[in-house]
């Protein structure tokens, strides 16, 4: 029979489909297709020499051979930087004014990088340059929530090959940020405790859904994870705002955020996947009740009719044998 659990953080019901349930290997039917990219393409705007290509640089951090790392303003933005925040009401219609931020970070300069296999240090680059952008973008008032993401594979949103990721504000704090926020001060009022802090007391004990640990994060497969091997990475150290990890910090997760990535890649067979770091609005930096995280989502599954109708998920994987599965793939030296 199936069971339906709760997930405690967001509060939605997921259906562990166990009759149609597969076995965690069953998913890695996935072709490795991006090892054959090249180094350079001379129309990607992304390449080291195209910089003419794409826009000004905003962020750019050097190496000893060309720049590592560069965040400019996305050419095709969702949100304009410029102008007012203005709300107009007529009845029942509300709108704001479209500002907002709409940045790429560029991860690498060659064409056929995959950030799984880009070293630590290189990854570590790519957050420091993450909360230096964060940190600037908060200073902005007109700007309530700030959201880093990555699509990684055209099935994931990715319309570029160069391997990239994105850097969003916006003038509202969206509904998933603040039904996150309200459900852990719920919960907060409740015990008296943050909701996340215990989720990882929690995993920590039990262990069986864990796939990794290091000094400063966990990583663990949710007990009503959404979708097949939807990951969670929790800081250890209790901060609300991703603009407070340490330095100690950024290296412990460029470290875990490259081991699982690589277990992705080998144990499910390079799927395309999403990864955000959920922090809180930007008027909310320390709190009691809120712990900022990542979530990777590997796109195992498609949404159909029941999850639009419904708002409920179907998992056809269950948490502990596939975090088991992922704990046992080992990674090439």
């Amino acid at each position: 029979m199936s069971e339906i659990r709760r997930n405690i953080i967001t509060r939605d019901w997921v259906i562990m489909a166990t009759e149609r349930a597969k076995r965690p290997h069953e998913f890695g039917s996935f072709k490795k297709v991006r090892e054959s990219l090249p180094l350079y393409k001379d129309n990607c705007p992304f390449c080291v020499g195209n910089e003419h290509l794409s826009t000004k640089d905003i962020i750019r951090i050097e190496g000893k051979d060309s720049w590592k790392v560069r965040i400019i303003p996305n050419k095709y933005p969702a949100l304009s930087p410029e102008g007012n925040r203005e709300r107009h009401t007529s009845g029942l219609q509300q709108t704001i004014s479209g500002i907002g931020v709409h940045d790429v970070v560029i991860e690498s300069p060659n064409h056929n990088a995959i950030l799984a296999f880009l070293s630590i240090e290189d990854i570590a680059e790519i957050i420091r340059a993450y909360k230096q952008r964060y940190a600037q973008i908060r200073q902005d008032r007109r700007m309530e929530a700030i959201v880093i993401f990555k699509n990684y594979g055209e099935s994931a949103g990715s319309s570029l090959e160069h391997t990239h990721s994105q850097i969003a504000a916006t003038p509202v704090v969206p509904p998933q940020f603040r039904d996150r926020v309200e459900e852990a001060i719920r919960y907060f009022d409740d015990h008296g405790d943050c909701i996340f802090c215990r989720t990882i007391i929690d995993e920590i004990a039990l262990s069986s859904r864990i796939i990794l640990e290091n000094g400063s994060f966990v990583a663990f497969i949710p007990f009503a994870a959404l979708t097949p091997f939807h990951i969670w990475v929790f800081p250890r150290i209790h901060k609300s705002s991703f603009e407070d990890i340490s330095e100690e910090e950024i290296q412990d997760l460029a470290s875990i955020l490259k081991k699982i990535l690589l277990k992705i890649y080998y144990g499910l067979g390079d799927p395309d996947y999403n990864y955000t770091i959920r922090s809180s609005p930007t008027a909310d930096r320390e709190t009691r009740y809120f712990h900022w995280y990542v979530s990777i989502i590997p796109k195992m599954s498609k949404q159909a009719g029941f999850e639009m109708g419904t708002g409920m998920y179907i998992n056809s994987s269950i948490p502990e044998e596939s975090a088991e599965y992922l704990r046992s793939i080992v990674i090439p030296e």
